[in-house]
C-alpha cells in the first residue's frame, strides 16, 4: 500500500488500467493550454463534443445553468460563483475562442465587481483581469485600468505581468519603473518579484550589449560609392591617389573646351514658303505672349443667375396628382434588436443577457471586447 501512494502520478494512472479514448490524439492541436493543466477524463469528455451534438448541446446548457446560479447565489463570497463557472468552461471548452464565450464572461465577471473594496486586493479576483488580458489585442489599457484604479497593488504577479508586457512592446524604461514600484510597494511575495527583475535586468543588458556591437560593426564598414570595389589597405590608398591625379589633370582640359555650337536648320525658310500665311503666322505668335488678361481667357466667363434658367420636363405621361410612393422597409439586424430587446425587458442583469446570448452574439462580442477590453465600462473609471 505504501509502495502505491508513493508512485508518480503517471505511474498510477497506468497502473489503474484506465481507459481514456483516443479523442485527445485526434483534436490536441485545438486544445489550449493551461497553466495548472488538465483532466483529461475531462479533456477526452469534452472534446467527444466536436463529433457528439448531444453531448454539445448538454454542454450548452450546463453553462446555462452555471450562469443562472450566478444571479441566484445568496452567500457572502459572490466571486465564487463566476469562478466556478470560468473553471467550468476552460475546462468544458479546451479550444477556447468565440464559441465558448470565456471572454465575454471575464468582461462581465471584471465589470460586475471593479468598484467592490472587498475585492481590489483578491488575488483570485486579479487572476481574472490578467487572464482576460491575455485575450486581448493590447493588454496595456487594462493594466493602465487596474492601475489607476489600484486593483492588485499589493501583489507581484501584476508588476511581473504589467512589466513583461511592457518589456514585449519594446518599452524598456517603463518596464524598469513598473519593477522598482512593485518593490517599492512591498508587493507579495517579494522573492518571486526580485527574481523576475534579476531575468528582465539580464536580458536588457544582453540587449545593450546586441546594439553597441552592431553599431561598432556598422561604423567599421568603409564607406563607398555605388559601382566602386572595396580594397583593402595600400590597394584602396593608391586607387584614391589615381583618382585624385585624373581629377588634377580633367580640369585644365576642361578650361579649354569648345563652347557647344547650337544647329540651325537652314532649310526652314524654304519649307515656309510653301505654307500658307496663316501658319507663318501661327509660328510666329509664340514671339509675343500676350497680356495677362488674354492669358486668363478661360476665366472671362461672366457668372450668372442659375434661378432664372428653367430645366426643360421630359416628355411622358402624368397623372393629375402625385403617385403615392411604396413604403421603403428599414433593415434591423436581428443580432442588434435580440440585444435591445433582452436589456429593455424590465432592469434585466448583464448575465440574464449571457445567459439568453446564442453563439452568434458571443462572437460578435468576443470580437468587440477583443479589440476594446474597457468598452463597456462608464466613462469616468477609464484612466486618462
Amino acid at each position: 500500500m505504501e509502495e502505491v501512494q508513493s508512485l508518480d502520478p503517471e505511474t498510477e494512472f497506468l497502473c489503474s488500467k484506465q481507459q481514456t479514448g483516443n479523442e485527445w490524439e485526434l483534436f490536441k492541436e485545438n486544445v489550449r493550454p493551461l497553466k495548472r493543466g488538465r483532466n483529461v477524463s475531462l479533456l477526452n469528455d469534452a472534446l467527444k463534443s466536436h463529433t457528439d451534438y448531444q453531448l454539445k448541446n448538454f454542454l450548452l446548457d450546463k453553462r446555462r445553468r452555471l450562469i443562472e446560479a450566478i444571479d441566484e447565489y445568496k452567500g457572502d463570497d459572490p466571486l465564487q460563483p463566476w469562478l466556478e463557472c470560468i473553471k467550468w468552461v476552460q475546462e468544458s471548452f479546451p479550444p477556447g475562442g468565440d464559441c465558448s464565450g470565456l471572454v465575454v464572461i471575464y468582461e462581465q465577471c471584471v465589470r460586475t465587481f471593479w468598484h467592490d473594496n472587498r475585492y481590489k486586493d483578491d488575488l483570485r479576483y486579479l487572476k481574472v483581469w490578467l487572464e482576460y488580458a491575455e485575450n486581448c489585442v493590447d493588454a496595456e489599457v487594462i493594466y493602465s485600468f487596474l492601475d489607476a484604479n489600484k486593483i492588485g497593488h499589493t501583489h507581484s504577479v501584476f508588476y511581473i505581468s504589467y512589466a513583461l508586457h511592457m518589456e514585449a512592446k519594446n518599452k524598456i524604461r517603463s518596464a524598469n519603473e513598473i519593477f522598482n514600484r512593485g518593490m517599492a510597494s512591498n508587493a507579495q511575495p517579494r522573492e518571486k518579484l526580485e527574481a523576475a527583475y534579476k531575468k528582465y535586468f539580464a536580458r536588457s543588458m544582453r540587449r545593450s550589449k546586441a546594439t553597441e556591437e552592431e553599431d561598432s560593426t556598422e561604423n567599421r564598414l568603409p564607406v563607398r560609392s555605388f559601382g566602386s570595389v572595396l580594397a583593402s589597405g595600400e590597394n584602396r590608398r593608391q586607387t584614391t591617389e589615381n583618382s585624385d591625379l585624373v581629377r588634377k589633370k580633367l580640369k585644365p582640359e576642361r578650361a579649354h573646351v569648345a563652347p557647344l555650337t547650337i544647329f540651325k536648320d537652314t532649310n526652314a525658310d524654304i519649307t515656309l514658303g510653301h505654307q500658307p500665311e496663316l501658319l507663318k503666322t501661327g509660328l510666329n505668335s509664340w514671339n509675343n505672349l500676350g497680356t495677362q488678361k488674354e492669358r486668363n481667357k478661360e476665366n472671362n466667363a461672366i457668372p450668372t443667375k442659375w434661378t432664372s434658367y428653367k430645366v426643360p420636363r421630359r416628355p411622358g405621361f402624368r397623372t393629375g396628382g402625385a403617385a403615392t410612393s411604396a413604403c421603403i422597409e428599414v433593415f434591423v439586424d436581428e443580432e442588434c434588436a435580440e440585444i435591445h430587446k433582452i436589456g429593455g425587458e424590465g432592469g434585466k442583469s448583464k448575465t440574464l443577457q449571457l445567459r439568453e446570448g446564442d453563439g452568434r452574439y458571443f462572437k460578435k462580442e468576443t470580437e468587440l471586447l477583443s479589440e476594446n477590453p474597457l468598452r463597456n465600462f462608464p466613462l469616468d473609471s477609464l484612466p486618462r
